[in-house]
């Protein structure tokens, strides 16, 4: 089978695909900034590299081959906390990306490099459902975060015009097992047991938006298809991930409330501090590219996500 490097390979998505790489029979080398592996994953990673990514030295010293593909997951994804700090969110997700593929030219090697981007880069304005051909945002109309993933974005361009074997890839919303605070589902689960504890209203903001989520586990699935696919079966180097409809907020609470607390209602009360007043109404993508090519079809339903989070949580 396959040797694929995952970067990135401690945090939230990583995990996940680093048992379905796992799980098909594919050796696995996790590389992250830390130490050491996450304990729970010693019984799906083959190899184990610490290295800091945005050193290009540090880069070069990597054993890449022998290797088919890198997803590269290495970066920073929280939207809020990249307005405080919006030169170091371009700095390591950018640089995540050009050091390896720097690496790859330098070395002739050819492995595939998966530069995972976000479906945050298209114009909110626009009609959704987002194609790969949809108009991305003005970059001085949207937040640090997604700035970064439109300079990465160019960056993998620039590979790929070099005849590198180079994807990117546009996750809309993603979440499921193990996902940490900071993100809508984690952050209500966590709200509502505080509300049902001490009897106080949840502080919720906006709910009535809409936006397109996906169960990480068929995120997983999609690099997987994305990394190791045939070549010539791909017939562009953009691709989104997602579910292929919107879902509110509102909706969210609901199925949470049912699990969390299926005989006691919760209260709830809006809290400014957390509208945003330009928020779009509705978002979501468009996979028939990655269905086309790949076979990709999300399989986990929302609820049944949900409930997984809720067992582990």
């Amino acid at each position: 089978m396959s040797k694929v490097v995952i970067t990135g390979i401690n945090g939230f998505v990583g995990h996940h695909l680093a048992r379905e790489l796992h799980g098909q029979g594919h050796d696995v080398v996790g590389i992250s900034q830390g130490p050491s592996l996450a304990p729970e994953l010693a019984d799906v990673v083959d190899t184990y590299l610490s290295c800091n990514l945005t050193d290009q030295t540090a880069v070069d010293r990597l054993p890449l081959e022998g290797v088919q593909a890198i997803i590269n997951l290495a970066g920073l994804a929280n939207v809020g906390a990249s307005f405080e700090d919006p030169e170091l969110y371009m700095k390591v997700n950018v640089e995540t990306l050009s050091t390896l593929g720097q690496a790859i030219l330098s070395r002739g090697l050819t492995c595939r490099l998966v530069a995972v981007s976000t479906g945050g880069v298209y114009d909110p304005t626009g009609q959704p459902p987002f194609t790969e051909t949809s108009k991305v945002v003005d970059v001085d109309k949207t937040n640090p975060y997604v700035v970064s993933k439109l300079a990465m974005e160019k960056q993998a361009q620039a590979f790929a015009q070099q005849e590198m074997d180079c994807l990117i890839i546009r996750p809309f919303n993603h979440t499921g097992p193990g996902q940490l605070k900071g993100f809508l589902l984690p952050d209500l689960v966590e709200g509502i047991k505080k509300s049902l504890g001490t009897g106080t209203p949840l502080a919720i903001g906006d709910l009535s938006t809409e936006r397109d989520y996906t169960d990480v586990r068929d995120i997983a699935k999609a690099y997987c298809l994305l990394a190791l696919a045939d070549r010539k079966s791909l017939r562009q180097i953009t691709y989104n991930i997602a579910s292929g409809r919107s879902v509110s907020g509102q909706e969210i609470l609901k199925l949470l409330s049912t699990e969390l607390s299926p005989d006691k209602s919760v209260e709830t009360q809006v809290d400014p501090s957390r509208i945003r007043p330009n928020d779009a109404p509705v978002i979501f993508g468009d996979h028939s590219a990655l269905s086309r090519d790949t076979g990709w079809q999300p399989t986990i339903p929302l609820n049944q996500t949900i409930k997984d989070f809720i067992k582990l949580a």
